[in-house]
């Protein structure tokens, strides 16, 4: 009997599963709030919903007697769809609205950690009075991101020294109307992300990726949900050296079993810091565009995880093709503070060597226009980082940049040198 898999959400990630999904003995469904076509070509019915509708997303689960359902996106793991779906007699792949808080509740994060005393979690504070946290940052000897508790797309975070001045960030905590404010020692070095496939007590982890939130060259500007990312042969970044991979890994498996019962992705993402990686925050998903680094060269079948997770199974041994990738986004023009939309899309897979990931857009039908949020992604897989990287710039020349805002310095070599010399230098002082 065929698995009836139900994926929920209608990104570039969730494109990436669903591509990852598109040659197994499965018959693929999906329903999100954005229509996908990339998703919509791959799948035997879409359904356009809101997917923060936790009985709408029930119902239609039903409707085609989903036997796995896979969550993509955080907002509806914040409502407890997998909860409501295993009510229903669904088993979903992603965890059940208490532990999804990891990623939900940044001050339960940091509390969990403190209490389980989980390796690599900063100095922080939480707050619910906005004026007894600027008083915090007054007091605190030290640089200090501010990060809003709940979700934020990414683009909520503020960090004193970087993007904002002390008294910056204090006017930014009076004006922002949060609920609950999380202050933690601002992290230095390089970032990455290990994303783990757990169900089972299994943890199975994936190579390690570097994302690029800032929205333009050199890492100037707003922080967005994300610009693009690359990840190198083998698990290790070139910035990393021997055992940081490894000690990422064991931080997740310690927060796994403190969590007792999760399920799902668990996003690991860190700082490589001068004594070893740090913790900026765990997320309850694959990330965005992370998975589109790492799904494409996940040589084990995606569906045998699901499956196993479901049986009540060990996960098995995941097997990585040992190429490198890069993935960029081409993003509306004005991205992410005023962005323009309407621009016509005109990649033609067909015509590159890159893969390519739709997100947000809008298919007329004369063809496939930007909304306002991230466009497309295209991915280039190679032997090395350059010649990954040049796949995809082949790809994005193609597809040109009328009306369109691209990172076209992510996963270059001056790009990747910079990093490897800003580690030596935080390492040798």
């Amino acid at each position: 009997m065929r698995d009836i898999v139900l994926l929920i959400g209608g990104g570039g990630r969730e494109h990436a599963i669903a591509r990852s999904l598109a040659d197994s003995e499965v018959d693929l469904y999906a329903c999100a709030g954005n229509r996908n076509p990339g998703i919509a070509a791959l799948a035997t019915d879409f359904e356009t919903l809101d997917t923060s509708d936790t009985d709408a997303v029930v119902d239609y689960a039903d409707e085609i007697d989903a036997t796995i359902a896979v969550v993509g996106p955080e907002g509806p793991l914040a409502e407890g769809v997998v909860d409501e779906l295993e009510a229903s007699g669904v088993y979903a792949f992603g965890p059940r609205e208490a532990d999804a808080r990891i990623e939900t509740d940044k001050a339960f994060q940091r509390r969990f950690m403190a209490e389980q005393d989980i390796p690599g979690c900063p100095d922080f504070e939480t707050f619910d009075d906005s004026e007894a946290a600027c008083e915090y940052i007054d007091e605190y000897d030290g640089d200090l991101a501010i990060k809003p508790a709940g979700l934020t797309g990414g683009k909520g975070v503020k960090v004193i020294g970087d993007q904002v001045t002390a008294e910056e960030g204090k006017e930014y905590i009076r004006e922002s109307d949060y609920d609950r404010i999380v202050l933690e020692e601002r992290l230095v070095g390089e970032e990455f992300t290990v994303q783990a496939f757990v169900a089972n007590g299994s943890v199975r982890t994936a190579p390690a990726v570097q994302d690029h939130k800032r929205a333009y060259e050199g890492d100037e500007g707003p922080n967005t949900g994300g610009m693009g990312s690359y990840s190198a042969p083998g698990v290790d970044l070139p910035f990393m050296r021997e055992g940081d991979y490894d000690r990422a890994v064991e931080i997740v498996e310690a927060t796994v079993e403190a969590l007792d019962d999760y399920k799902g992705i668990l996003y690991g993402q860190f700082m490589l810091t001068a004594d070893g990686p740090k913790v900026v925050e765990f997320n309850a998903r694959f990330g965005d565009p992370e998975a589109m680094n790492t799904l494409p060269v996940l040589e084990t079948d995606f569906l045998d995880v699901l499956t196993a997770a479901r049986n009540g199974e060990e996960l098995p041994a995941l097997s990585f093709d040992e190429r490198a990738t890069v993935c960029k986004y081409a993003v509306p023009e004005g991205y992410p503070t005023d962005p323009k939309a309407g621009a016509k899309v005109q990649v033609d897979e067909e015509s590159a060597d890159a893969l390519l990931y739709y997100a947000s857009v809008d298919e007329r039908d004369d063809g496939i226009y930007t909304t306002t949020s991230r466009s497309f992604a295209v991915v280039g897989r190679a032997d090395s980082i350059a010649d990954a990287e040049t796949i995809a710039e082949d790809a994005l020349a193609i597809a040109g940049e009328d009306g369109l805002h691209i990172r076209h310095d992510i996963g270059t070599e001056d790009l990747v040198q910079r990093r490897i010399d800003h580690m030596t230098e935080l390492r040798d002082e």
